[in-house]
């Protein structure tokens, strides 16, 4: 389902409606806000992920405003209904099971159809895993990547933790229970098994549980039964300390070195009569530079970008 499935008329007017995105708790129900039990009340409409889950909450706070389911899976036909709702002038408020709409939920593509369509949105702040993850671990630093669920597989899942494994940053990510174990030995592989981490479950419901070790330490854990795979997980991986950070500029000038070296070895050769394929070859063979960042000489490079 996309925006584009529908016919939007732009700058609907003052008299239309707005659309609320509203952050519900995430387990314990008494977290949200009063802002958010004010607009719940007040609203024409609740667009629901769950219906049912959302009347638990609903009845919880004695609030009785009519709900229409609003999910994933939900046909354009739901999209345009909510959307000409809006603009007849009816306030909507948009939820998820838990936490924020397009937080690794749904709700893009009815707040940009609305934005798009000249509404107005309006944030009611709230509960979000990613933030009650990062405050209750301490390891994520001042400055943090959100990740959301990884691929479950292929280039693209390896790509990804490549790229966490790079960044001096803190990162935090989402994943089902059934995939914990890969995950944390997947990120001890490529980040560093002494890399610090914390897997934080069930946040603010019953069984809440935040475990801080390292990466290594986590992934034998859960590998061996240790941690409790069931429930709704958030991993946090620590920023990476300024020692690791040297120690990578160091190894990165080392390898710099080195094909300097086995470049300079290549010319070396071929002034010597020997062909340029068959030293580059060579040098690969005896330095482990790969041969294809031999075998053009920098200024061959040069002239063939010219």
């Amino acid at each position: 389902m996309t925006p584009a499935a529908i016919e939007l008329e732009p700058d609907v007017g003052s008299a239309a409606g707005r659309l609320f995105v509203v952050a519900t708790p995430i387990g314990n129900l008494g977290d949200i806000t009063l802002r958010a039990v004010e607009v719940l009340r007040s609203v024409d409409v609740i667009a629901a992920e769950d219906t049912r889950l959302t009347r638990r909450l609903l009845d919880r706070h004695a609030i009785s405003t009519p709900m229409v389911s609003y999910h994933a899976r939900s046909g354009p036909g739901r999209l345009r209904e909510l959307v000409e709702r809006l603009e007849r002038g009816e306030d909507v408020a948009l939820v998820t099971d838990a936490g924020t709409p397009g937080v690794s939920d749904p709700g893009d593509e009815l707040v940009d159809a609305w934005l798009r369509d000249g509404g107005t949105a309006v944030p009611i702040p709230g509960p979000s895993a990613v933030v009650v993850a990062v405050s209750a671990t301490a390891i994520a630093g001042p400055r943090w990547s959100f990740e959301g669920f990884l691929p479950r597989g292929g280039a693209e899942r390896r790509e990804r933790i490549a790229r966490i494994a790079a960044d001096a940053r803190g990162t935090v990510l989402y994943e089902a229970p059934g995939r914990i174990v890969a995950t944390l030995l997947d990120l001890a592989a490529a980040c560093g098994a002494e890399r610090p981490a914390a897997v934080c479950r069930e946040l603010t419901k019953l069984h809440e549980e935040i475990v801080r070790a390292t990466l290594g330490e986590l992934a034998d854990r859960a590998r061996s039964g240790e941690l409790t795979l069931r429930g709704e997980f958030v991993i946090v991986v620590g920023a990476r300390a300024a020692s690791d950070a040297i120690s990578g500029a160091a190894a990165g000038a080392a390898d710099d070195d080195r094909l300097a070296a086995a470049l300079a070895e290549v010319e070396r050769q071929v002034a010597a009569g020997s062909p340029r394929g068959q030293a580059a070859r060579d040098v690969a063979a005896s330095t482990g530079v790969p041969r294809r960042r031999l075998y053009a000489a920098p200024d061959r490079a040069a002239g063939r970008d010219r």
